[in-house]
C-alpha cells in the first residue's frame, strides 16, 4: 500500500521539492497552497511523472476555518496520512521593531505559528486513530537566535520551535513522531517574498557563497521520515558549509 504525505506551502520552495521528492519514491501527496494554478499545474507534473495520486486542496493556512473545512473532511482513501509536513510559512520586512509593519507580523504570525497549529489540530485524528504517523515541521536558524530586525519572523520560528517540543511531548501515548528542521540561509522564493519583489535585495541575500538549494531539504525530509519506527530525529539545524549559525555567514 502506497504511502500518503500531506504537504502545506506546496507551491513553491521547500514544499514544492518536498512534493517531487516523495512522488519520486512513489508516495501519494496531499499538496496544499493559496495560488490555485501552481498548485494545479504541480499535481499535474506529480501525476504525469511519477504516476501517484495526488490531492491538491486550495487554502492558506492562516483562515482556520478554511484549514478545517479542508483537512477535515478528506475522502475516505485520504485519510491514511503517514507523514504531514508544516512547511507553510514565510518573513516579511527586515526593520528594527520600531520601524516594522504590523500587517506583516500578523501575516507572519498568523502563517508560522496559527498555520502550523491548525494544520495539525485538523489532521490529527487520523494519525492517532492509527496510533502511528509523523509530523515534520520546517522551522528555521531563526529559531534559535535571535538576529537584528528579525523581531517577529524570529519569534514565530522559536514559537515553531517550542511547539515542536510540545507535541512531542504530549503524543508520546500516540506513538507519533515529531521532527522539526531548522534551515539556514536557503535560495528560494524566501528573500523575494521578504523583501517584497525587491529582486536587487533578495540577490544580494545569496551574493558570494553557495546556499542551500530546496532539494537539500527535501532530501533531509526524506531520509527522517524512511528511518525505523522506533526512531525519531528531533531536532536538526541544517545549513550550507558558508554558514555557522544565524549571525556567521561567511562570503
Amino acid at each position: 500500500m502506497q504511502k500518503i504525505i500531506l504537504i502545506t506551502g506546496a507551491t513553491s520552495g521547500f514544499g514544492k521539492a518536498i512534493a517531487e521528492k516523495f512522488a519520486s519514491e512513489k508516495w501519494n501527496c496531499i499538496i496544499t497552497g493559496r495560488r490555485s494554478e501552481k498548485l494545479n499545474e504541480l499535481a499535474k507534473t506529480l501525476k504525469e511523472n511519477y504516476g501517484v495520486a495526488i490531492l491538491p486542496l486550495v487554502f492558506d493556512v492562516q483562515n482556520r476555518e478554511a484549514v478545517f473545512a479542508n483537512l477535515c473532511n478528506l475522502p475516505a482513501e485520504w485519510q491514511a496520512i503517514d507523514v504531514v509536513v508544516n512547511n507553510a510559512g514565510l518573513a516579511l520586512g527586515r526593520d528594527s521593531f520600531e520601524n516594522a509593519n504590523l500587517s506583516d507580523w500578523e501575516t507572519m504570525i498568523d502563517t508560522n505559528v496559527k498555520g502550523v497549529m491548525y494544520t495539525t489540530k485538523a489532521v490529527l485524528p487520523y494519525l492517532t486513530e492509527r496510533k502511528k504517523g509523523h509530523i515534520i515541521n520546517i522551522g528555521s536558524t531563526a529559531g534559535k537566535e535571535v538576529y537584528k530586525e528579525g523581531n517577529a519572523y524570529c519569534a514565530s520560528k522559536h514559537a515553531v520551535d517550542a511547539l515542536s517540543k510540545a507535541m512531542r511531548i504530549d503524543l508520546l501515548p500516540h506513538q507519533i513522531k515529531v521532527t522539526v528542521i531548522h534551515p539556514g540561509a536557503a535560495e528560494t522564493e524566501f528573500s523575494m517574498v521578504r523583501f517584497k519583489g525587491d529582486e536587487g535585495k533578495a540577490a544580494m541575500v545569496y551574493d558570494g557563497y553557495h546556499a542551500l538549494q530546496a532539494s537539500d531539504i527535501a532530501d533531509i525530509a526524506y531520509y527522517t521520515a524512511n528511518l525505523p519506527a522506533h526512531v525519531c530525529i528531533n531536532d536538526l539545524v541544517v545549513t550550507c558549509l558558508a554558514q555557522a549559525n544565524s549571525f556567521y555567514l561567511h562570503k
